[in-house]
């Protein structure tokens, strides 16, 4: 970086008190999908208002296959280009945290916090603003719907998000906030893979119905069902190496409709994640084939439907160095921490890591006074964030960027 990076953290902080006003009006109003009329509005009326204040162009452009924003902050010369995204979509959770800016949309929650990410990339777009005389190049701004599954990114790449600087970015960057497991104003990376692909498994087991008290004139799928819910959980650790994991999670099993009727049907739902793109090319058909031989052992059918969802997050180690640099830079060495391990959750910012270097990066924030370990996580109905954290992942996003162009 050119500058003195605790600038950029001292100048974020005074810009703290409107992204929080900002994260509180996104919160009030959460939205589902790719579809976010009400939020697409009130980032787009902050981006106008810097245009104005500022007197620049953001060359702003809205998507159409989904309500994305895109904007280019363009430096006063001429140089490469980079981008810098937030999600900005919400949950299908009835909130539960008691907070005075509660939801007002009954049954949608931002409890996975991308609030705060829309809210800290407005905080980056005006820290660059700021600086456009500084930058030779450009820096494209991201703000994406649907990535709680809907394959957000994806799309707005399809729309041409990394080319909206009139030129391929040469680096991409995004973070995520945690309202459990790392303390508030923490980040953490880690080079290579820093997040699981998730996939779906749905297995039916079909076979024929019959009295409780006379299950050898039946074909019992009930008893396959969870015969095969134990051997994928064998599966996983006899079949994959240890050191490159499988996690298999049945969130769901269902049958039948009293207590003494043997159904005909029994279903079962899983998520798989997995860590390498090895280990993601075999699982599904390994999975696949325990599910239906076991079924096929006792005379019954297994019909398998393995949905590939996300594909893992994959950090290029150079740009994670680099964010992890510039982070403790800013927020000194001991508000970073290189991640010891990949977390099993996904994200769709890994379709964008596919096509460009670049880094993810985790940002705390749990609410002080609380115990990372155990305050409620990502997607509880009582997740809470530390606001604290808003200038940080202002101040971080937008120094990478800066560095990203001043050092290729």
């Amino acid at each position: 970086m050119t500058e003195n990076p605790t600038d950029l953290l001292v100048e974020a902080t005074a810009l703290a008190p409107a992204l929080v006003d900002l994260r509180r009006r996104l919160h009030r109003i959460p939205e589902i999908g790719l579809r976010l009329p009400l939020t697409q509005a009130a980032v787009l009326a902050e981006l106008r208002g810097i245009e104005q204040s500022h007197g620049v162009d953001l060359e702003i452009m809205t998507g159409t296959a989904l309500s994305s924003i895109v904007a280019v902050v363009r430096g006063s010369r001429p140089g490469p280009a980079v981008l810098l995204r937030a999600d900005m979509d919400a949950l299908p959770v009835t909130e539960d945290t008691g907070e005075e800016f509660t939801s007002e949309h009954p049954g949608v929650m931002h409890a996975c916090g991308h609030d705060l990410h829309t809210a800290g990339l407005v905080g980056a777009a005006r820290l660059l603003v700021a600086r456009r005389e500084e930058i030779a190049g450009a820096v494209v701004l991201m703000f994406q719907p649907g990535e709680e599954g809907d394959h957000g990114a994806r799309l707005m790449i399809e729309e041409g998000v990394l080319d909206a600087a009139g030129e391929r970015v040469v680096a991409a960057y995004g973070l995520h906030v945690m309202s459990s497991v790392l303390p508030a104003g923490l980040v953490t990376t880690r080079p290579g893979t820093i997040l699981a692909a998730a996939d779906t498994l749905t297995v039916t087991v079909r076979g024929r119905g019959g009295h409780g008290s006379m299950p050898h004139l039946a074909a019992d799928p009930v008893t396959v069902a969870a015969e095969i819910v134990i051997a994928l959980q064998t599966a996983v650790t006899r079949q994959f190496d240890a050191l490159d994991p499988v996690v298999v999670s049945v969130g769901r099993i269902s049958a039948g409709t009293t207590d003494n009727v043997i159904p005909a049907t029994a279903e079962i739902a899983a998520t798989v994640r997995t860590f390498s793109e090895e280990t993601h090319l075999l699982v599904a058909e390994r999975l696949v084939r325990v599910a239906t031989h076991v079924a096929a052992a006792h005379g019954l059918t297994a019909e398998v439907d393995y949905v590939r969802g996300y594909p893992t997050t994959v950090n290029t180690p150079a740009e994670a160095d680099r964010a992890a640099r510039v982070a403790t830079e800013i927020v000194g060495s001991r508000g970073f921490m290189t991640a010891p391990r990949p977390i099993s959750g996904s994200e769709d910012f890994s379709y964008v890591l596919r096509q460009v270097p670049g880094a993810y990066l985790g940002l705390g924030a749990t609410p002080r006074g609380t115990d990372p370990a155990s305050a409620p996580n990502n997607h509880s109905a009582q997740a809470r964030f530390d606001e604290s954290a808003l200038p940080v992942g202002a101040a971080v996003l937008a120094g990478i960027a800066l560095d990203r162009l001043a050092r290729p």
